[in-house]
């Protein structure tokens, strides 16, 4: 198992815990030089909070352990490709590198709907890699979505 893989492992934890927890099965790791900053998963029911995507949450975390809002130099692993509201917090945030596992095609920036990473005008660019882990990490999407519907 590669580091991408090891680090979307943990990501999927995550996404298995706001499962558990009734949340839309999203989650997220933040790590510099083999070190995990942080770990997010969606909390927005539990929370009341549109804005609390797993990567948001993450992002929150790993910028209070650093003690800035900036970080360079991390990589940020999440079960499915990033929608609008995250990709403009990466951007914000400075991450240099964006893995994702599942496309999503309803609301992904990366590459899906939109290519926010690849548009020269905004002042940051992440680099990014899809489809690690894809089978499982869409598998628990899709497996939660289709418990709903039942």
């Amino acid at each position: 198992m590669n580091d991408d893989e090891r680090f979307m492992t943990m990501a999927l934890e995550e996404a298995r815990a706001a499962r558990d927890q009734g949340e839309v099965p999203v989650g997220a790791v933040i790590v510099r030089d083999g070190t995990v900053l942080a770990r997010g998963r969606n909390s927005s029911i539990a929370l009341n909070d549109p804005t609390a995507h797993a990567e948001i949450c993450a992002i929150r975390r790993a910028a209070l352990r650093e003690g800035n809002y900036r970080l360079p130099g991390t990589t940020l692993y999440v079960t499915i490709e990033p929608c609008v509201m995250c990709a403009g917090a990466i951007i914000q945030a400075r991450i240099s590198r964006v893995v994702y596992g599942a496309p999503d095609p309803k609301g992904g920036a990366v590459r899906s709907l939109y290519r926010f990473f690849d548009d020269g005008k905004l002042n940051h660019a992440a680099d990014t890699r899809g489809g690690v882990l894809e089978r499982e990490c869409g598998e628990i999407m899709s497996g939660f979505f289709r418990r709903k519907r039942v």
